[in-house]
């Protein structure tokens, strides 16, 4: 007892306040009538932190002596994430052999001048707690890393080689090919008809120009694309002028002294040159139809067989993300959102979206309704894609009809 009071003597008097309400309370008595609004009479107030005025989250960018531009924002947090965005993918292939893009965002990562395969690659980030990735889209290619702050130079040193040293062997190039191969295999035998649809409808709107080239490598290029193709390609798209280094969670004078050193004079592994061949096209919306029919009655695994949909997606020009009408199309979208009509975990979980309410709770047997929008520097596209047995498709493209003239009608509040 003479120790459990001595050692009560030692604590502070947050704690003993808290040992004498326990004591007051615990058997089941009133407890004061406090507001929640105020303090607890003891209790210190909280410290938060955070990030010292506005301009310390605000975009900062720098531009280089070569023409590479630099962008952070400073965020409170422990990793930081830095990535190198070119302005390069599917849509800038008109001179070249279709998949370019899809090929280089494969290869990415792999061994450089400086590191001997991937796995040194993924060694050096584990370090510092890191990750890498590779993504291309329409218009640009992104080579991101997430890793510790205190691993900035590392990162950034890696980027750079990844970007503009990479050694594109014989033995990568015939890997790569395997996996393109793959994955244009499972991308015509997966369920989900999306990446497909979404490919079908830009080919259909810009018939055989720009964002209406394959974002996917056609099977028949796979083997034409080899190193002095690649070569040929990242000569023209791969310069700095059309490059960006962006951080978030990162001081912006480290990441301009980081750039200085490994991107400002490093020599690209094919060679430095004037960009000869660069599609400065403007995208031209035609408009039409592609269709595609297909045998899935093979595809169906398991117990509970996939069943038979027919998959239309309907879309209209929308506008460039420079222009101010870019927000209101943002807007739009959400506003038909959509999904699928099977829903896991009951109702009242926000699906007032009007495909929801006007689509797939009036009409039971569409399977799904969903509102898209792409967006580009010079077009854009607003879509719905829905599913449905076969024998409703007359009924299924007008219901999404109706919907897309319904856009015109003044939305409430």
């Amino acid at each position: 007892m003479a120790t459990h009071m001595s050692r009560c003597r030692s604590w502070s008097p947050v704690q003993r306040y808290g040992l004498a309400a326990y004591r007051r309370y615990s058997g089941g008595g009133g407890y004061p009538n406090i507001p929640l609004s105020s303090p607890l009479p003891g209790v210190p107030s909280p410290t938060f932190a955070s990030v010292d005025g506005l301009e310390k989250s605000e975009t900062r960018i720098t531009t280089l002596e070569n023409g590479l531009r630099v962008a952070s924002q400073n965020k409170f947090g422990q990793f930081c994430t830095v990535g190198i965005l070119v302005n390069s993918g599917s849509r800038h292939e008109n001179k070249y052999p279709s998949g370019i893009a899809h090929f280089l965002e494969k290869l990415a990562f792999s061994s450089t001048a400086q590191y001997g395969s991937r796995d040194e690659i993924l060694l050096t980030l584990e370090k510092h707690g890191g990750i890498c990735d590779c993504q291309t889209s329409r218009d640009t290619t992104m080579y991101a890393i997430s890793a510790e702050v205190k691993g900035l130079d590392t990162v950034v040193s890696l980027l750079s080689d990844a970007v503009l040293q990479p050694r594109l062997l014989d033995e990568e190039i015939e890997m790569t090919q395997m996996a393109v191969r793959f994955e244009l295999e499972d991308l015509n035998m997966r369920p989900d008809p999306e990446p497909l649809l979404t490919e079908m409808i830009h080919a259909a709107a810009y018939r055989g120009n720009t964002v209406g080239l394959p974002r996917f490598c056609p099977g028949d290029n796979v083997d034409k694309i080899d190193q002095a193709v690649l070569h040929g390609y990242l000569r023209s798209y791969y310069c700095p002028q059309r490059m960006v280094l962006a951080g978030v969670g990162i001081e912006h004078e480290q990441l301009v002294k980081c750039a200085r050193r490994y991107l400002l004079n490093t020599r690209p592994v094919w060679g430095e040159a004037t960009p000869t061949d660069v599609d400065l096209s403007v995208a031209q919306y035609t408009g039409g139809i592609v269709k595609m029919e297909k045998d899935m009655s093979d595809v169906s695994l398991g117990p509970t067989p996939i069943p038979e949909l027919a998959h239309i997606m309907i879309g209209l020009e929308s506008c460039s993300f420079l222009e101010d009408d870019f927000i209101p199309f943002a807007v739009l979208n959400m506003m038909m959102g959509g999904g699928g009509s099977f829903s896991a975990g009951g109702p009242g979980k926000g699906m007032f979206t009007r495909l929801y309410l006007n689509v797939l709770n009036r009409h039971h047997w569409m399977y799904n309704a969903t509102a898209y929008h792409h967006s580009y520097e010079d077009s854009g596209l607003l879509c719905i894609h829905a599913s449905a047995d076969p024998r409703q498709l007359r009924e299924m493209v007008e219901i999404i009809t109706r919907e897309f003239i319904q856009m015109a009608g003044t939305p409430g509040e």
